[in-house]
């Protein structure tokens, strides 16, 4: 079939993954109201497109502290890639790089750092950190990142513990026996969520610091409280992130919360958001309302699913086409031309 938007390949992996892998990536917390409302609150957003602006040349290209990336979509860090397609987190990091933009790895990866590294040498990559009971893990795992040139190190906010994810409990979910959270064998007998620290606090940022040089990204942030707090505690930049809705249910949509976060921040520091971007369009909408990124999660999955690397990259290439045609049709020729005078919140 020809694959035209990402609803195709969403319903591509629906219909090809095992069930048990489908309802893993798809689920959200309790009644997943906050997962689907990540999405619906995009189409709440109306633009004010401006006419005959030369958008004969187009710009998509931006920065992301200080690298620059192709156009503003990276891949939000999940976990357990090897579900979806062989070669798991491999074929991500190889996709990420093709398509020169950042792919930011997760602690629950089905490969090693060192594999992701070898898979695209020279690709952006981040590292996404859970701080573990056993802190010589976590402090290990940072510094290995940082030895194999990861370039920033993001630390996810809003999981001390996990969610309740109906599905998954219902299916009794579990990695098959042939797959291994990589990061962390021999750290631990056993590989468990439970072996998350939630004694975490504002001040495990100044311990992080400590460890690393790489810059510090906080991902999980939804209220104009804790991006002040953020910003007080010297990190690089923030995700504004609900975990895809897998969390605390019926918290904000992540593009709702934007709004908030980016006026608190005041261009501190860097602000980005993931959960709910579809099309090009939701990118331009997240621009225009303060994000110098966004990052996918499930789209990210959908197109491993269908063909690996190279399912992940035409899904990347329909955002960027989505994007750069969204943006010539608003009348916006670089990105730097993007602002809040796009967008209104329509009265629904």
């Amino acid at each position: 079939m020809a694959m035209v938007c990402l609803s195709d390949f969403e319903a591509y992996a629906k219909k090809y993954l095992p069930k048990i892998a489908w309802d893993y990536f798809a689920a959200g917390a309790d009644d997943c109201t906050t997962r689907d409302e990540n999405i619906l609150a995009y189409k709440r957003i109306r633009f004010r497109p401006r006419m005959l602006r030369d958008v004969s040349m187009m710009d998509i290209r931006t920065k992301i502290l200080g690298t620059e990336i192709s156009f503003p979509v990276g891949i939000a860090p999940t976990g357990f890639h090897q579900l979806a397609w062989p070669d798991g987190e491999k074929s991500t990091a190889r996709a990420a790089r093709a398509m020169n933009t950042c792919y930011i790895a997760s602690t629950y990866s089905t490969c090693t750092l060192e594999e992701i590294s070898a898979a695209a040498p020279g690709g952006l990559r981040w590292f996404q950190l859970y701080i573990h009971r056993n802190r010589a893990a976590s402090q290990q795992l940072v510094q290995r990142a940082e030895a194999l040139g990861f370039q920033g190190l993001v630390l996810t906010a809003d999981l001390p513990y996990t969610g309740k994810r109906r599905d998954d409990v219902r299916n009794g979910f579990r990695l098959p026996p042939h797959m291994k959270v990589k990061n962390l064998e021999g750290a631990f007998e056993v590989c468990e969520m439970s072996l998350l620290d939630p004694s975490v606090t504002w001040n495990d940022i100044y311990w992080l610091r400590s460890l690393t040089c790489l810059p510090i990204i906080i991902k999980g942030i939804l209220t104009r409280e804790d991006a002040e707090l953020a910003v007080r505690h010297g990190v690089q930049g923030i995700i504004v992130s609900n975990h895809g809705g897998r969390q605390l249910d019926e918290g904000p949509a992540t593009i709702d919360a934007l709004v908030e976060v980016v006026e608190a921040v005041r261009g501190r520091v860097e602000v980005y958001v993931d959960g709910g971007i579809r099309k090009g369009s939701d990118v331009l909408k997240a621009l225009a309302l303060g994000a110098k990124c966004v990052f996918i999660g499930r789209p990210a999955l959908w197109g491993l699913a269908y063909k690996g690397e190279e399912g992940l990259q035409d899904v990347l290439r329909i955002l960027q086409d989505e994007f750069r045609l969204s943006m010539a049709l608003a009348g916006c020729a670089s990105v730097s031309e993007i602002g809040q005078h796009l967008v209104q919140f329509s009265k629904l």
